[in-house]
């Protein structure tokens, strides 16, 4: 295949996973998101690889990015981004434990997880999941692929309906998310 012909098709099939995206879901999203800021609870944001890259960045636009222009106060935390943290916790109990264990002891019933996984069957976002709907916690699952299980333990679920293995269209269609929701709310400030 020629790289133009690649490219081509890979926005095609990008703009046709765009096309499905269900704006009631994002609303819901919002909702929740807003109930943390009612409640003055916490958001933790858990995700894998590049994942991992879309929660820390949902860190920065949701949390920082909204604070220092007035707009919103969201206490939110990514739990990859300490690797101190998450390499000690890998080396030391497993890394199927390394966002549980930040969770245990701390995760309280009105916070907020929201869980990324291309899969939606990764080991450590499952069981940091199923600890969450144990403590009674709200879970936004953004899944890919048939969804996993997370799919499935998930009270609001973004998910991209891509082919299995297309990781970097479900990871795009993951970040446009963030900037989706980041966007409207930087909208609705300048509006105020």
């Amino acid at each position: 295949m020629e790289v133009r012909e690649f490219v081509g098709s890979y926005i095609n099939t990008l703009k046709n996973l765009l096309d499905k995206i269900d704006p009631a879901v994002i609303e819901s999203i919002v909702n929740e998101l807003e109930k943390t800021l009612e409640a003055k609870s916490r958001i933790y944001i858990l995700g894998n690889g590049g994942s991992s890259a879309t929660a820390s960045h949902m860190e920065n636009d949701l949390g920082a990015g909204l604070r220092r222009r007035g707009i919103a106060n969201f206490d939110i935390k990514s739990l990859a981004d300490n690797s101190a943290v998450v390499t000690a916790i890998s080396n030391d109990i497993g890394y199927e434990n390394i966002f549980y264990m930040q969770l245990e002891g701390l995760l309280k019933p009105e916070d907020l997880v929201i869980a990324i996984s291309c899969s939606g069957n990764s080991p450590n976002i499952l069981k940091a999941v199923s600890y969450a709907k144990e403590i009674g916690s709200k879970v936004i699952g953004a899944t890919g692929f048939s969804g996993g299980d997370l799919r499935g333990l998930s009270d609001v679920v973004f998910h991209v309906d891509a082919a299995a293995g297309e990781y970097g269209l479900v990871e795009d269609v993951h970040m446009i998310l963030d900037h989706i929701i980041y966007s409207y709310y930087v909208a609705r400030g300048a509006n105020a």
